[in-house]
């Protein structure tokens, strides 16, 4: 077990965003306040990390022939459990994320860590696996909504910072409305791809070099 490379792989050279392009509609959807970029990136790692722990206890007894239906009922336990919380405790943010916090049962995130990593790893391996791979979707979701927020309201921090209506940073009229619209999620996620996908050449040009 190689924590770094873990670490590594989750945050950058295999984000599931930036780099795997997985879980798309959320992103490009919800992305348009802190508030929301927060709220899905943790509901997301708590059943990333959940569901992996669980999956990787079972995956010896747990038939090849009907995994993934074994996985989707596991993975949709814990999304069931998050969404009442959230609608427990935090109405506003359930609402806000409205039905995509169901349709985490489907992400292909979930199910791909399932599939890649946690049906053949043990248990503390596959709980980092959905720690690290949930920061890494958690903090393209909030690079993403901070771009979004200031490029398109002119505000940081929506929906937790000033009761709720973020703090002014641009004057009103400046900001363009289109960047809190579906163009301005596509255009933000290229440019973000792009950059990710730089700096990961970077790196790998950097490691070449060392072991010369």
């Amino acid at each position: 077990m190689n924590v770094k490379k873990q670490f590594m792989e989750g945050l950058l050279t295999k984000n599931p965003v930036l780099v795997q392009l997985l879980g798309m509609c959320s992103t490009l959807a919800i992305t348009t306040s802190l508030f929301n970029g927060i709220g899905m990136g943790l509901s997301v790692t708590i059943i990333l990390i959940c569901s992996n722990v669980l999956i990787s206890a079972l995956r010896k007894v747990i038939p090849s022939n009907i995994r993934i239906a074994a996985y989707i009922v596991i993975i949709a336990g814990f999304v069931t459990i998050v969404d009442l919380l959230l609608q427990a405790f935090l109405p506003e943010l359930s609402e806000n994320l409205g039905v995509f916090i169901p349709l985490i049962v489907v992400n292909c995130i979930i199910l791909g860590r399932a599939e890649a990593f946690a049906s053949k790893n043990g248990v503390l391996a596959s709980a980092l696996d959905g720690l690290f791979q949930g920061i890494g979707y958690t903090l393209t979701l909030i690079v993403m909504c901070v771009i979004r927020e200031l490029l398109g309201a002119g505000t940081f921090g929506g929906g937790i910072l000033n009761g709720g209506e973020g703090i002014r940073l641009l004057p009103e009229g400046l900001p363009a409305m289109q960047m809190v619209m579906p163009v301005g999620g596509f255009l933000t996620l290229g440019f973000l791809i792009a950059g990710s996908q730089w700096l990961v050449k970077r790196l790998e040009k950097k490691d070449k070099e060392a072991a010369k």
